[in-house]
């Protein structure tokens, strides 16, 4: 099943292209709910450049996620990929 990916405006804040952003999407090695909110979610992936991104996005349906927040990964999240 292809999931439809787009971005809020937000999503490009801290300088990430949207290649990148794609990139890591697809190439993750975390994703899962954020706490406390409801229908918000985090995913840790690769850019192009093999650089860890922390990627926040909402999930529209069961074909459609809207990405809110990308950046290199703060280390705050490392312990996200030892579960």
């Amino acid at each position: 099943m292809e999931v439809n990916v787009e971005f809020n405006e937000a999503a490009f804040r801290h300088d990430i292209n949207r290649e990148d952003i794609l990139h890591a999407f697809q190439h993750y090695r975390y994703d899962g709910p954020i706490e406390m909110f409801e229908n918000k979610y985090i995913r840790l992936g690769v850019d192009r450049a093999g650089n860890l991104l922390e990627l926040m996005y909402n999930e529209v349906d069961d074909h459609t996620n809207i990405i809110f927040h990308a950046m290199k990964c703060r280390s705050i999240y490392y312990h996200l990929l030892k579960s």
